[in-house]
């Protein structure tokens, strides 16, 4: 890890109202699964950081998603986390828990590195290149991740995309759909469900699907 990276964790940027508010939209789902949950299903797999303009974290993680759904690199590319800890904020003798990123200017993504998953982090808007000696890319120690709250266990299920499920416990028990997409950092499963006559996608946990054969 970095110097530059490690004096970052000791800053003091706090989130701004907006900023805060745009990183509830980004991080929403994130924040309902377990947070210390590891996403490396490919063994190949491990955590690069990534660097990024400042200010530019949670917009380099919307959009690194969106290239990694569109070109179905799911299982390339495993989870990309701007990782955030809590801190309390004292003004004028009131005290207020706020969220700030342990690392401005950085993202982690967990990725098989190859030349299409290297091409597609590094051309993503807003990123300025890999942590690295001459910018080549160095994977997180276990040592280095251990603070982050990153765990490497590998998670193991028997379906994947394509697969038909039924979920058995939750909000939408009784519920069956096709997977559409696989999280592994979150360990969901998102399918569609027929919501106000009209399909909508939901994610829903490992934990309360199983798989249908047929």
């Amino acid at each position: 890890m970095s110097e530059e990276m490690e004096k970052n964790l000791d800053s003091n940027e706090v989130l701004s109202d907006a900023e805060a508010a745009a990183e509830a939209d980004v991080t929403a789902a994130e924040e309902s699964a377990a947070e210390n949950v590891e996403s490396n299903e490919n063994e190949n797999a491990h955590w690069y950081v990534v660097h990024t303009y400042s200010g530019y974290e949670n917009k380099v993680k919307a959009n690194l998603e969106k290239t990694i759904e569109n070109r179905h690199l799911q299982d390339q590319i495993l989870e990309v986390r701007v990782p955030l800890q809590d801190v309390v904020e004292v003004k004028n003798g009131a005290r207020k828990n706020v969220q700030r990123k342990m690392f401005p200017g950085y993202v982690l993504v967990n990725m098989d590195m190859n030349d299409e998953t290297w091409y597609v982090v590094r051309n993503t808007r807003g990123v300025t290149g890999f942590v690295g000696p001459g910018s080549k890319p160095v994977p997180l120690t276990d040592a280095e991740i251990k603070p982050l709250g990153i765990k490497t266990d590998t998670v193991s299920v028997d379906f994947g995309v394509g697969d038909e499920i039924a979920v058995i416990a939750g909000v939408w028990k009784d519920t069956a759909g096709v997977v559409q997409r696989m999280d592994f950092g979150k360990q969901t499963a998102t399918i569609n469900v027929d919501l106000f006559g009209r399909e909508t996608p939901v994610e829903i946990s490992f934990a309360e699907v199983r798989k249908i054969d047929h």
